[in-house]
């Protein structure tokens, strides 16, 4: 194949993933209330395997149920729902793409309708239940009412921690081959990293040590029960966008905590952003959130993903042949192309590209 380092194998510890494409998680609030896969997530996770990436990463999938974002949330807190994924990750591997599972709780954003139905929050009574939040005063919601919240005990806390512990056991039995913490968008982990909604004054709230020590445990349990041979992934957003906050999360603590995240055993930092407050001030556009990426990569000796507004093969191949990120995540692309991957060795790579392809597909495209 010619010459694309976007094609190029990426190894982390001893999994080798064929190209640096990976699906980036995407919620599809397409469960029944019990957090079982459907046809719905067989089809469209297999089919951007079939597409060509070399990652192809679940919907943040809920460790315990109060940790979901609505109650038609995939989940893992279950051995039920681990044997349900397992013809999945089987599917994405015989297509050449490694299965991965982003490991998610909600925190003070659960319990809230899809968002084709408002994205309100569900009063317990109605179905819903009562949500963690690190300061349930410091919450301020996007749009709607404030849910039914509860301030988390340091009991809660450790039993977050090992909820997560106990689904990436089960994520495992799955047969997924990367684990991602989820601490990014407004969620549990993130809302405990940021100033502006973790108002603590306990161990897990105050100082930078404090505030990211809940991560840092979560990681570590992920890690402790994660097989030596495979990575651990992180997300995280990499500002919360509040430049007019005196204090908020911004990519310096973002470079730090990538710092001691490897040393708890990481091995990539997924660089996204905001999610926890109505009043950010994003960009957006092609790349936007790359600069928080190449920053974040300057603070720890592991791997770098990159996220946001990649629609391009050209453009995802110049990430990675410009050293501005290992690995490159497309989302909303891969919702418009399942195929994303096939075309870009399509453009990427000429003449040889139909090789790719799925044999039952070549003809296709030759």
């Amino acid at each position: 194949m010619a010459d694309t380092d976007l094609f190029s194998p990426l190894t982390l510890r001893e999994l080798e993933i064929p190209n640096r494409i990976a699906v980036s998680p995407m919620c599809q609030y397409s469960c029944d209330t019990d957090g079982l896969p459907t046809e719905w997530h067989r089809v469209h996770l297999g089919s951007r395997a079939v597409g060509g990436a070399g990652i192809v990463m679940t919907e943040a999938t809920a460790v315990e149920p109060r940790g979901r974002i609505t109650p038609h949330d995939l989940g893992i807190w279950t051995d039920e729902q681990a044997t349900a994924l397992e013809p999945i990750t089987a599917f994405i591997r015989e297509q050449g793409s490694v299965p991965a599972i982003q490991l998610a709780h909600a925190g003070h954003k659960a319990s809230k309708r899809k968002p084709w139905e408002g994205n309100d929050p569900i009063a317990p009574e109605e179905g819903g239940w009562e949500v963690l939040s690190p300061s349930p005063e410091a919450y301020p919601p996007f749009d709607g009412e404030r849910p039914e919240m509860q301030a988390a005990t340091v009991d809660d806390i450790q039993d977050v921690v090992d909820a997560y512990r106990a689904a990436a056991e089960r994520s495992l039995s799955a047969g997924f081959e990367i684990a991602e913490v989820h601490a990014a968008h407004g969620y549990l982990l993130h809302e405990f990293l940021s100033p502006v909604t973790n108002q603590r004054e306990d161990d897990y709230g105050g100082s930078f040590e404090d505030r990211t020590r809940f991560v840092r445990e979560v990681t570590a349990a992920v890690r402790e029960v994660w097989p030596d041979d495979k990575p651990v992934f992180v997300r995280i957003s990499g500002t919360d966008w509040l430049d007019d906050e005196p204090e908020s999360w911004d990519v310096e603590q973002s470079a730090r905590l990538a710092a001691d995240l490897a040393e708890v055993g990481a091995d990539l930092i997924d660089v996204s952003s905001g999610g926890l407050h109505p009043d950010q001030d994003a960009t957006g556009g092609p790349n936007f959130q790359v600069p928080l990426a190449e920053r974040v990569d300057e603070g720890g000796d592991l791997a770098v993903g990159a996220v946001g507004g990649v629609t391009e093969p050209k453009q995802a191949d110049a990430l990675v042949r410009n050293d501005r990120a290992d690995l490159v995540l497309v989302g909303r692309e891969f919702l418009r192309d399942p195929y994303f991957g096939l075309r870009a060795a399509d453009e990427l790579a000429g003449e040889e590209a139909p090789e790719k392809w799925p044999i039952q597909y070549r003809r296709g495209v030759r």
